[in-house]
């Protein structure tokens, strides 16, 4: 399982062989560093934690500068932890950099979606709201009816309501990598990911291959 932490840079394009526009998003991969090797047997699970982003020294706690020094590595703002089914081959100091994926290879991105603060069911839940005439005033976004009235009385829990949207983690999966730049440790892949521009994410190998068309 591979997997390296990044920032989202911004979408942009690529041109293919054939002319095509590919739409991608630039993410700057690294460089990161294994700050921690986790095995089976001292703790239970295998794992590597990753550190990315230098920052001063006063932006962390003594205890978190002591953790990294283990590691001979910088003052880091991230850590991350990447699960593996057997122990890493990696060793602790290690860095990884944007040359660990290659190009066409299919990667999942996980990262923060945008926080839209308290929204209403028409932009949250995509309703379709209430009608436009017929004397209606100010029903226009409302959600309309949740329920019956004396039975149950109440309001279900689970039903989709007005509320918090957005600033969750979410995972985009299948993304091709259109472009690996390993000097400026810069990932291009095809589409779109979560988050806005400068958000942290995380790029790991696909857990769900799309399986091949004639299967």
């Amino acid at each position: 399982m591979r997997g390296i932490l990044g920032k989202k840079v911004g979408m942009s394009q690529l041109f293919d062989e054939s002319g095509a526009v590919i739409p991608v998003t630039i993410i700057e991969a690294g460089p990161c560093y294994v700050t921690q090797v986790k095995t089976l047997d001292t703790d239970g699970y295998n794992a590597v934690q990753l550190g990315f982003d230098e920052v001063a020294e006063r932006k962390l706690s003594k205890a978190e500068r002591a953790h990294l020094q283990k590691a001979n590595a910088p003052v880091l703002r991230h850590l991350r932890e990447i699960r593996y089914d057997e122990a890493p081959a990696l060793t602790l100091g290690a860095v990884l950099k944007a040359d660990v994926f290659q190009e066409g290879d299919v990667v999942d991105v996980t990262g923060v979606t945008k926080g839209r603060g308290f929204a209403g069911g028409v932009k949250r839940w995509n309703f379709r709201g209430g009608p436009k005439t017929h004397g209606q005033s100010d029903r226009h976004r409302t959600p309309g009816s949740r329920g019956s009235g004396t039975t149950p009385g109440r309001t279900y829990p689970g039903i989709k309501s007005p509320g918090h949207y957005g600033n969750e983690r979410v995972t985009v999966q299948n993304l091709k990598i259109a472009l690996v730049d390993p000097e400026r440790n810069l990932l291009a892949v095809r589409g779109a990911i979560p988050g806005a521009r400068g958000g942290l994410v995380l790029v790991r190998d696909a857990v769900k291959k799309k399986a091949p068309k004639k299967a």
